[in-house]
């Protein structure tokens, strides 16, 4: 079971699926994550996509940021991002959608929100990295001063540049890498 790392959430034990297609972020990953992200997380508007548990948007609102969008297309992992929200008191700061990334992406673009911090932990070596970096630039729902924090396999390559994204620096734990991206 994963836990909140900081903030007023901290110490609360949050449900994970029970499944091999999803890889919650392990603490000490998070923990170095939220580290460098920590001085922009407060009032920030959070999207979580790819979210399995909502470990990584939860443990954001639990760091002061607004409000999050919790994105993940399979029906077990959106009850437990609720089941989540709840434990963790965050239900009134948080919109969950079941669909898929680019589609809710292209829903997000419609109704003109724009975020600080987006979050994706997408499926290992299945394309996804590149296709949704490029869909948050065309789709332009990145903030001004938007950050990307992505996490992926080492065997799949994280684009240096996406249209106006530009991989700004890389993080490696073990075979796992978190490249952050800002708007040039």
């Amino acid at each position: 079971m994963l836990r909140i790392i900081g903030g007023t959430a901290r110490g609360t034990r949050i449900l994970t699926p029970d499944t091999d297609k999803t890889r919650p972020t392990l603490d000490r990953v998070k923990e170095s994550v939220f580290n460098i992200l920590m001085p922009y997380i407060t009032d920030t508007v959070v999207l979580d996509l790819f979210s399995g548990s909502g470990n990584l948007g939860i443990e954001a609102l639990s760091r002061g940021a607004s409000r999050a969008v919790f994105v993940d297309q399979s029906r077990k992992c959106i009850n437990i991002i609720n089941e989540n929200l709840v434990k963790t008191k965050f239900t009134d700061k948080a919109t969950v959608l079941n669909m898929e990334v680019s589609r809710a992406i292209k829903y997000l673009a419609e109704k003109g929100e724009k975020f600080d911090i987006v979050f994706m932990d997408p499926p290992y070596n299945m394309n996804f990295l590149a296709k949704t970096i490029q869909l948050l630039d065309d789709f332009d729902i990145i903030s001004e001063d938007g950050i990307v924090a992505c996490e992926h396999h080492e065997d799949e390559k994280a684009p240096e540049e996406s249209g106006r994204l530009k991989k700004v620096r890389t993080r490696t734990y073990g075979d796992t890498l978190f490249s952050f991206y800002e708007r040039v």
